[in-house]
């Protein structure tokens, strides 16, 4: 079979790098220019005639930038007469924008969608989707992994511990964290009453006195819930409190949020890696590159990747 292809984007040189180092090849030949009026540039330096190609991008910092370029360079392979060209958006920042929940905006997550397909990809591989439906908003095949196999390997086993998910909506998924730990679960009950990004806890279901609370989500932004939740936990008498999230898109001032509150490590995994501020000493990235890589091997030799998470 032939040599595999993947290319990174400005959103995800260091990801590309490792998945490539753990597929055994080098990372494809390509270059991004930036104009100065705001304008973007893409050139693949080598040959992708007739080659299956793959392009990693995560579309955040900054997001509309890397967005438009991801959608570049689909086109750049396309007209240079790849194959194909499977995308790897590890973080897909338009996610949240799942639903029309106010009169007259935007589904932004569907525009998207389409948006990578009329530029040509034949795939999409992402990782912890905010919404499942999202797959629905493409007409091609998307395969949407999963961090939790890999943060509950980080987070570890204990007989006293206990998975709390921050809100309802995330319930079903943190359910999956405590299976696999072995744990019980308890839930936040959280309001947002605005776009500020910032919710308010409001109750809390479940146990978790004198037991080792880990707070579970999808992406954190400004730390500001999970703070909450875990002086929450530590108020209902939690012993000591951990979060992991998969997407560590963290803003203006989510670390110093982070370092005032009772938590004392934060697992986050290397899909964002173009943070603007630095991170604190509490936050531990997981890499998820051994999975992406052998996603796109499974792809490239036409084999299931359902199994990898059964």
């Amino acid at each position: 079979m032939e040599e595999l292809l993947v290319f990174g984007g400005s959103g995800s040189r260091r990801l590309t790098a490792a998945i490539c180092r753990h597929l055994g090849v080098e990372p494809g030949d390509g270059e991004v220019i930036r104009f100065s009026d705001g304008n973007l540039f893409v050139k693949a330096n080598q040959n992708v005639r007739g080659r299956h190609v793959y392009i990693v991008q995560s579309t955040v910092f900054p997001a509309n930038d890397n967005f438009m370029e991801l959608l570049f360079w689909i086109d750049a392979f396309k007209r240079a007469s790849a194959a194909s060209v499977t995308v790897l958006m590890p973080y897909f920042s338009y996610g949240k924008a799942d639903k029309k929940d106010e009169p007259r905006v935007s589904i932004r997550a569907r525009v998207c969608a389409q948006a990578i397909e009329a530029a040509g990809a034949a795939r999409v591989v992402t990782m912890d989707l905010h919404a499942p439906q999202i797959q629905g908003f493409f007409t091609l095949p998307v395969d949407d992994l999963y961090a939790l196999p890999l943060l509950a390997e980080a987070i570890g086993t204990g007989e006293d511990l206990v998975v709390v998910s921050p809100d309802v909506g995330f319930a079903k998924q943190a359910r999956k964290y405590a299976k696999r730990l072995g744990a019980p679960l308890a839930i936040a009950d959280k309001e947002r009453v605005d776009h500020s990004e910032a919710a308010r806890v409001i109750d809390l279901i479940g146990d978790v006195e004198g037991r080792d609370a880990v707070i579970v989500d999808d992406f954190t932004i400004t730390a500001g819930t999970l703070a909450e939740v875990a002086e929450c936990l530590i108020v209902r008498g939690a012993r000591s409190v951990r979060a992991a999230v998969t997407h560590g898109v963290f803003t203006g001032k989510s670390m110093e949020r982070l370092d005032d509150s009772p938590i004392s490590r934060l697992y986050v995994t290397d899909t964002v890696e173009n943070q603007p501020v630095k991170l604190s000493a509490k936050v531990e990235t997981v890499s998820v590159a051994p999975l992406f890589a052998e996603a796109i091997g499974r792809i490239h030799r036409r084999e299931s990747i359902s199994v990898l998470f059964q």
